[in-house]
């Protein structure tokens, strides 16, 4: 299986989740957010095809790391572009026993409502997504891990909370 990458992955983050991580850079994004600090990201056929067994070996190759990492944020771009490849990486840092954060434009209601399987695979390994659209002028320096006030932290274990919603 491949994914689109905007570019290589983050390796040793603090500002991508808790913890140590690694950030994989999805390329396509259809939100287009203005002001958005990854615009490279947005264009579909941008970027370059990796095989997601690549981006596993890269997060196991350095043994002082993988022991060090928190887990792997993914981020873009979009990922929910690429919900098949995600999931799979998301699957395979679970088995891991490392945690696994997820960046959207989408808000969790909309990826709920819109009951795709791949969409709900991907949630399904995801421990905390960041949600939302970038909104310029809700832009705080003071928000962690996040960059406008709109943007949600949501652990998994509040997911079902957003399930009754749209049910």
């Amino acid at each position: 299986m491949l994914i689109r990458l905007a570019a290589p992955c983050t390796h040793e983050s603090v500002v991508d989740g808790t913890g140590l991580r690694m950030v994989v850079w999805t390329q396509g994004c259809p939100h287009d957010c203005k002001g958005c600090h990854n615009p490279q990201t947005h264009d579909i056929n941008g970027g370059f095809w990796v095989p997601v067994k690549r981006i596993i070996r890269e997060f196991c190759s350095n043994e002082r790391l993988f022991r060090m990492y928190h887990g792997i944020t993914i981020s873009g771009g979009e990922p929910f572009l690429q919900p098949e490849a995600c999931a799979e990486i998301a699957k395979k840092i679970k088995n891991f026993g490392k945690s696994v954060w997820v960046y959207t434009g989408y808000t969790i209601e909309q990826l709920l409502a819109a009951k795709r399987e791949d969409w709900l695979e991907l949630l399904q390994y995801t421990d905390v997504l960041v949600d939302g659209p970038f909104i310029q002028e809700k832009r705080s320096l003071d928000l962690a891990f996040r960059g406008s006030s709109n943007q949600r932290i949501i652990p998994k274990q509040e997911f079902a909370k957003y399930a009754r919603k749209t049910a």
